[in-house]
């Protein structure tokens, strides 16, 4: 059996390169069809012009599925590792709401461009990136209070230095933007995909753009610290059957209560 091939460790590693791979393709058919730089381009404008736009809100939709379905995998794990520990599980909750909400801003992100609507493309970028951040934080911290009971100390300081990597790209990122976009360097510069060297604002904007780069990556791998803890759960699907019959007439009710009560369910 391969590594990816034990319990659920196939979710993270989906999650990952799949995400990874929107990016890339979506920016290597932007560099094909000149409708951006080659040097580091914003990821959102990677993904601002058809036909790229369309590889990239599909494929950033399934990223956000299989987002939702690693997390909650995550959530389930740590609960049954820790049913009676009233803080962790109190973390785990607010982590899996958190997580989830994070989710949603990615749909936001891939439905929402960011030359079309872009206070709405920038609001989903802070579900996925700031709330992920908070996410990523209150994993960390459980990783510190299920150690070493659960798992050695090594996930934790390998989660710790992925969120540092993750808060240093956001400041980045956000000091950059707003000397960007504060009008030293010229109006409307959202709609702006082309940028020359000798440009005022140019050092700026490529700080900012590297350090989008650098959070998303970050972000991603944070989820491939997953894959050795998911190696080790699987998850399964029982079917409860209330009656015999899927047809609701008043027959099939009295029928199914009779069954049941032959069972000594009632």
């Amino acid at each position: 059996m391969w590594w990816f091939q034990q319990g659920l460790s196939f979710l993270p590693v989906a999650l990952v390169v799949w995400s990874a791979a929107s990016f890339v393709f979506s920016y290597i058919t932007a560099i094909a069809l000149r409708h951006v730089d080659p040097l580091v381009p914003y990821i959102s404008d990677t993904g601002t012009i058809p036909p790229e736009r369309c590889l990239f809100g599909i494929m950033l939709n399934i990223s956000a599925f299989l987002g939702m379905a690693t997390m909650y995998v995550r959530y389930k794990q740590v609960y049954a590792l820790n049913p009676e520990k009233s803080k962790i599980i109190k973390l785990n909750k607010i982590g899996l709401t958190l997580g989830l909400m994070s989710c949603f801003g990615l749909c936001i992100i891939a439905n929402f461009q960011k030359c079309i609507l872009y206070y709405i493309h920038v609001a989903g970028a802070c579900l996925t990136f700031g709330v992920g951040a908070i996410y990523m934080l209150v994993q960390t911290v459980l990783s510190y209070l299920m150690q070493p009971e659960a798992h050695s100390k090594d996930i934790f300081w390998i989660r710790l230095t992925m969120l540092l990597w993750c808060c240093s790209s956001i400041v980045s990122m956000f000091v950059s933007s707003v000397v960007l976009y504060s009008g030293l360097y010229g109006m409307n510069l959202v709609q702006k995909l082309h940028w020359d060297p000798q440009e005022k604002g140019y050092t700026a904007h490529i700080i900012s753009t590297v350090s989008e780069w650098s959070l998303a990556f970050s972000f991603l791998s944070f989820f491939l610290t997953y894959i050795r803890d998911f190696q080790k759960i699987s998850l399964r699907v029982v079917a409860s059957l209330h009656g015999q019959t899927l047809y609701n007439s008043p027959q099939s009710f009295a029928t199914d209560e009779q069954t049941l009560l032959v069972a000594g369910s009632i």
